[in-house]
């Protein structure tokens, strides 16, 4: 895959999932006699495979391979001990670093691999490819975010952080209408939002939270091991001089 595809790879393919869910939605499309419910989980499966796919098409050495491994299983880790405080965990504070310091792509994985590993102790369940999604899509976001704003400082990701603590409740939000709540109507689509306003402030408040005393030195940590991953390639008449 050409350099410039794997770049826009991931973003572009993410807002294919969210064209298809609005699509879908607008025409109210059936899948198998059921709701909108199950194809909107087939669409968020078929493009968690598509992005994995994408991620291993790529070229990534193994020592990049092995640090997004063990940010996502930090981040799994971490999410564990906090399970008992509503909504209040380091998960999303890191995968949102992650994708700022190694890139969309990574920032995906990290994510992903996140939801997917802490559900192990947690609990998986239909609800798993979803917070795989929100959670790629944050550290996806974070990496567009570099990309747009690379002198973003503390304040900007605070906020940023802050602003993901909705984002990603609100996905989540989309996931238990369409599983629990009948009839679809935007009567209980208010309802069910509105009931999870306060668990999404108190995920917003603990990232910004956790970015303000964590961030700028995560940040720092990462960035070194970042520089030493980066391979900088020489022009032949360069090489030839050296040798």
């Amino acid at each position: 895959m050409p350099s410039y595809c794997r770049k826009i790879f991931f973003p572009l393919t993410l807002v294919l999932i969210l064209g298809l869910l609005l699509v879908s939605v607008r025409f109210k499309a059936l899948l198998w006699g059921q709701g909108w419910g199950l194809l909107a989980s087939v669409i968020i499966i078929i493009v968690l495979v598509l992005l994995y796919w994408g991620f291993e098409q790529g070229r990534v050495s193994t020592r990049e391979v092995a640090v997004i491994a063990m940010l996502g299983t930090i981040a799994a880790v971490g999410r564990v001990p906090f399970a008992a405080v509503p909504n209040v965990q380091p998960t999303t504070f890191i995968v949102i670093i992650s994708g700022f310091v190694f890139g969309p792509r990574a920032g995906f994985i990290v994510g992903s691999t996140a939801a997917l590993v802490s559900n192990f102790f947690l609990g998986q369940g239909p609800w798993t490819p979803w917070q795989m999604f929100a959670w790629g899509l944050a550290g996806t976001t974070a990496g567009l975010m570099k990309f747009i704003f690379p002198r973003a400082g503390v304040k900007a990701m605070t906020v940023f952080s802050f602003l993901w603590g909705y984002f990603f409740g609100w996905i989540m939000n989309l996931w238990f209408w369409t599983a629990f709540v009948h009839p679809l109507n935007w009567q209980s689509f208010t309802a069910a939002y509105a009931a999870s306003f306060w668990f999404d402030t108190m995920h917003a408040l603990g990232n910004a939270a956790f970015y303000l005393l964590f961030g700028p030195s995560f940040v720092k940590i990462l960035q070194r091991y970042h520089r030493k991953l980066t391979i900088t390639l020489l022009p032949a008449d360069t090489q030839e001089k050296n040798i």
